[in-house]
């Protein structure tokens, strides 16, 4: 679709106002803000990613106490296993709605299984992604499936994968108040794929970018598709100018 001059500046000008570090105040990204060191900072991110489901006053208490436990040092509690003295295998209790006491188990096992085969997450991502955010999505999904992970990192690339889409926004833009850019050295951002959820597609349809009924990644790929219109070195920035429409549209609705 070719988009019109004013919604393409109403874009700029939302990214503009909302990529900012008062972005990540009430946003699962403040965790890795909290933290020292490149290889900590990325454990905390993931993590906090992959927790990023459902509602914020849930989800976000949920990963600090993560963090509590870690003491402020995700990769040393993953990679020393740290995690197995407060998630036991086969403990069926719920930690967080549908992710188990065992799931979480399985999660951290398959996590620090890469970074005891490659040093860290990052490194197995560099190895086998070839630059492209698409395929790192793939790489990502296949190890945790591979390892015995389910549950909280999707099966495959079919579905939008929304939180690692996130992670992987977080990981690979550099220069930014918001995001780390630690893989900006073997990640091209020109490949990143919008995270995809149905608050987005509302307000991707409301902006009349793109006709999409559900969140799948060949939805995720036509929407990054059409904001790179707006941002072609830097597409995902087009997720704080939807973000911004989406708060900016609900002050609206409070003062109707």
């Amino acid at each position: 679709m070719k988009m019109d001059l004013k919604t393409r500046n109403l874009l700029k000008r939302r990214a503009e106002k909302y990529e900012c570090f008062s972005f990540t105040e009430n946003d699962p990204s403040q965790f890795m803000h909290l933290v020292k060191g490149h290889e900590n900072q990325e454990a905390t991110a993931f993590v906090a990613s992959s927790l990023s489901y459902g509602s914020r006053s849930q989800f976000l208490p949920k990963i600090k106490f993560l963090l509590d436990e870690a003491q402020g040092d995700m990769a040393r509690w993953i990679s020393g296993g740290g995690f197995e003295s407060v998630f036991a295998p086969n403990d069926r209790r719920s930690f967080y709605r549908f992710f188990t006491y065992d799931t979480m188990n399985g999660f951290f096992r398959a996590y620090k299984t890469a970074m005891d085969e490659y040093g860290s997450l990052g490194n197995l991502v560099a190895q086998r992604a070839d630059g492209d955010a698409g395929k790192a999505v793939e790489v990502i999904c296949n190890h945790f499936k591979s390892h015995g992970s389910s549950g909280i990192i999707p099966a495959d690339a079919t579905s939008a994968c929304k939180r690692i889409c996130m992670f992987l926004r977080w990981m690979t833009r550099d220069n930014s108040p918001v995001d780390l850019g630690l893989w900006s050295r073997f990640i091209d951002r020109k490949t990143l794929i919008i995270p995809l959820d149905t608050h987005v597609l509302k307000q991707a349809s409301e902006l009349g970018l793109a006709k999409i009924t559900s969140p799948t990644m060949n939805a995720a790929r036509k929407l990054t598709a059409v904001l790179a219109e707006v941002f072609p070195d830097d597409p995902v920035r087009g997720d704080f100018a939807l973000f911004g429409f989406g708060v900016e549209n609900a002050a609206a609705s409070k003062r109707a």
